[in-house]
């Protein structure tokens, strides 16, 4: 008796292996993905590497998304298989055996998939896991070391988090099994639906919070702003696409049976019919598939962004090969510029296109009520900077002394008069009042010198040009007694470009940084307030951030794959068997094998691509908001945005119609049993 139950379990896994093999293969994926991000989040080797830190960090948050992921989409399937063979287990009821004697079939069932998924994901996860490290070392120009590296921490994890997860899929197949009747399980497969009502209240719900979500993405102009408020959008849309399936989908088909010339016609009155019980089963399903197709989209979409925009970025981050910053009266300012000016003599290297000038930089608000620029800013709590925060503007002052030697032009300005240039948004006024000083806007400036000032990029900046230091000086002088210890301070700003190949120059140029940042800063780095910047120093560790992002949305892109995949595969088997006998009821009442197949092949189509065009729809509300968000990381390159955004929707949409023909295969051969 001991040996019945496991050779029972083996025999139901076989004899379901339709569903049976899809749950195993993706459990073995998930096993795998979730072995190789532990495996490089805890490895020694990669932690030496430069940005080795930087990367392990983002595979730990990978780390926690997964395991997340794994429990809900492992439940999701588990309560599928067991709620098909319900009637199975009803079955073995009905013939004498007790659910005590069910419970123990279940457990070995769930024991095979166990074993074979982990067997086969730490399989498969050793072998990638060198591959992965290799793919790594590669991009980050590394030496390639000798070795297999296997992970007993990664190992210990995995067994951990999936014996959990089968623990708990075990207890919750118990629950369904002992709370119903024996002849609720023999009949669960014939029960009788009602018709589905509808649900009004949660259909304008669902529409009230995906207009919020998308009004949000579209007019939130602010990049900051747009941080702040993206898992806000993010819930909302989430919250309105299920409400719009469950209740939504059902709302509009009940407004289009009671027009009565439009749904007493064959056609439509088998569809309408149908549809409300197929949208009734399945609109859970659907706006997972949904929800899945639009994170696969913006993960890959915007980690591929990144990943192929990292030079842009990085010139945008370092627009000269040095950069120098100081207070205005600093004489370690001095120091480095001329300490890098001699290194690079002395490395026999020239310099070109070099750039000095003074800034004083400061925020102001617009006070859409007064129509001017307030200083109130520094009385704003932290809830006031998130609600105003589009109307904050950054003011970038130099003079035209400086403005004319570093542009070679030769402007002019009267006491009180200045030129401007925004990033952004234009002044409204041609006259702008700071700090009960008046100026009258001469020019609006086209263009502006060199300048790493990412703060007025992001926000709404404007670059002014002033008639001398003396307007500066006053300027920061009331900015003082207003800001108190939060003023700025006039700066001093040197970009120095050297000529010559960079790539050959590269290590010389670092040697120098790193000669002069010993030299200025001594014992007291902490303590200077010169910053000194290297582009050549910089190179090899900039893009790391955009690595381990791009990594992150291909492990996750793919696990959301997997799990569409899935849910549209499952989705099918359903469906199939559900037609089956609807198939032989719309015969039997005397429409044609031709009707029949026309009707429920068009709502097939209905369904399964209504989740594609919704993630479509997400996706193009998105874009706008997404962009903001990726310039904070200098990414401004909004043509390359786009084309791998449309790229990446009409390679799923093509896998995902590939993905239907494989499924439609299926479904149609349980049709026609």
């Amino acid at each position: 008796m001991t040996r019945l139950y496991p050779r029972m379990a083996l025999t139901n896994i076989k004899n379901n292996s339709k569903t049976y093999i899809p749950y195993m293969l993706s459990t073995t994926i998930t096993v795998t993905l979730f072995y190789i991000i532990c495996s490089l989040c805890n490895n020694d080797d990669v932690s030496k590497l430069w940005g080795g830190n930087i990367i392990q960090s983002y595979m730990g948050f990978g780390q926690f998304v997964i395991a997340v992921f794994a429990v809900i989409f492992l439940f999701y399937v588990n309560s599928f298989l067991i709620k098909r063979r319900l009637g199975e287990f009803g079955l073995y009821n009905v013939l004498g055996m007790e659910k005590c004697h069910i419970a123990r079939i279940v457990f070995w069932e769930n024991f095979y998939v166990f074993f074979i998924a982990m067997a086969l994901g730490f399989l498969l996860g050793i072998i990638l896991d060198k591959l992965m490290y290799l793919i790594i070392l590669n991009i980050l120009n590394a030496s390639i070391p000798l070795g297999f590296y296997i992970s007993g921490r990664a190992i210990g994890l995995s067994l951990a988090l999936f014996g959990v997860i089968f623990s708990l899929m075990f207890l919750n197949s118990l629950r369904l099994i002992y709370k119903t009747k024996p002849t609720e399980l023999l009949k669960s497969d014939n029960m009788g639906e009602k018709e589905p009502k509808a649900k009004w209240i949660l259909a304008i719900l669902g529409i009230i919070c995906l207009g919020t979500g998308y009004f949000i993405a579209v007019f939130t102009k602010n990049p900051v702003a747009a941080v702040m408020l993206f898992f806000v959008a993010v819930i909302l849309v989430i919250i309105g696409t299920y409400l719009l399936f469950t209740a939504g989908s059902i709302a509009l088909l009940k407004i289009m049976r009671k027009n009565k010339g439009y749904y007493y016609k064959t056609n439509h009155f088998i569809s309408i019919s149908s549809m409300m019980y197929r949208m009734k089963r399945n609109a859970i399903g659907l706006a997972n598939i949904c929800i899945l197709s639009t994170m696969v989209l913006v993960m890959i979409s915007v980690t591929l962004s990144m990943f192929i925009g990292v030079d842009d970025a990085f010139q945008k981050r370092y627009p000269s090969d040095y950069n120098v910053t100081s207070t205005y009266s600093d004489r370690s300012f001095d120091e480095a510029v001329t300490g890098i000016e001699s290194g690079l003599e002395e490395q026999g290297l020239k310099t070109k296109n070099n750039v000095t000038y003074r800034t004083l930089s400061f925020s102001l608000a617009y006070d859409d009520e007064k129509e001017e620029f307030s200083s109130d800013i520094h009385n704003y709590s932290t809830a006031d900077i998130i609600t105003a925060i589009n109307d904050i503007n950054t003011f970038i002052f130099v003079t035209l002394d400086d403005y004319n030697k570093a542009m070679d032009t030769h402007e002019a300005l009267k006491d009180g008069e200045i030129l401007v240039h925004s990033t952004k948004n234009q002044l409204k006024d041609s006259s702008l009042d700071i700090f009960d000083q008046h100026f009258e806007v001469k020019k609006n400036l086209n263009s502006f010198m060199m300048n790493n000032n990412l703060v007025a990029q992001i926000a709404s900046g404007h670059y002014v040009v002033a008639k001398d230091i003396a307007v500066l000086e006053k300027l920061c002088q009331y900015q003082t007694e207003t800001y108190g210890k939060n003023a700025g301070t006039i700066q001093s700003n040197c970009f120095i470009d050297v000529a010559g190949n960079y790539e050959k120059n590269k290590d010389a140029m670092t040697d120098v940084y790193n000669s002069v940042q010993d030299s200025v800063y001594g014992s007291d780095s902490d303590m200077s307030t010169t910053l000194i910047e290297c582009r050549a120093a910089e190179d090899d560790t900039f893009g790391v951030d955009f690595i381990a992002l791009f990594f992150i949305g291909v492990f996750l892109g793919f696990l959301f794959i997997m799990a569409t995949v899935l849910i549209i595969y499952y989705k099918q088997i359903t469906e199939g068997y559900e037609d089956q006998k609807r198939f032989e009821i719309l015969q039997n009442v005397g429409m044609s094998s031709k009707d029949v197949k026309k009707s429920i092949n068009a709502q097939v189509l209905t369904v399964f691509f209504l989740p594609l065009i919704v993630a479509g729809v997400h996706i193009a509300f998105a874009f706008p908001f997404l962009y903001r968000i990726m310039a904070l990381m200098n990414l401004y390159d909004l043509g390359l945005f786009a084309t791998c955004t449309v790229g990446c929707f009409l390679v799923f949409a093509l896998f995902y119609t590939l993905v239907y023909k494989g499924t439609a295969k299926l479904y149609y051969g349980i049709v026609k049993k």
